[in-house]
């Protein structure tokens, strides 16, 4: 099944700026969330794993609009056609074409530009670097 939207090397790169400022803002806000919730926990002499999001919420509704930031900045990140694959490591993959198969173009929080692909089924682990150099204008 192809993704909605294939993106060329040029493409990934051009929203790697704005996608730097989200993912720093999602990690930032993850971090509040964390604390939150820990504070909670502490609170009820639980553990941090027995707090729920909507615990959190009832007990603390101001945190409702970190939330809400935090939901709507992957939702940006979703509707722009990349895939938000893990927030404390910055992970960002866009669905590509090597081949006639569909692969992910891979970035991390970070890196100054996507120099990595990897099959879709292999993840991070399977990275590899993009054939050429980091600006090749397509996989081959």
């Amino acid at each position: 099944m192809l993704p909605e939207k294939l993106f060329r090397i040029e493409d990934a790169n051009a929203a790697v700026p704005r996608l730097a400022l989200w993912i720093e803002r999602l990690q930032r806000g993850a971090l509040r969330l964390e604390a939150e919730m820990q504070a909670l926990a502490t609170a009820h002499g639980v553990a941090l794993e027995a707090i729920v999001t909507e615990h959190l919420l009832r007990e603390r509704p101001a945190a409702r609009v970190l939330v809400e930031e935090l939901d709507g900045i992957v939702r940006e990140i979703e509707e722009s056609g990349a895939h938000l694959k893990d927030v404390r490591l910055g992970l960002v993959d866009f669905p590509a074409e090597k081949d006639g198969e569909v692969v992910y173009l891979c970035w991390q929080f970070g890196e100054p530009e996507v120099a990595f692909w990897h099959r879709v089924e292999e993840g991070f682990a399977g990275r590899q670097p993009l054939p050429g150099t980091a600006r090749a204008r397509t996989l081959q």
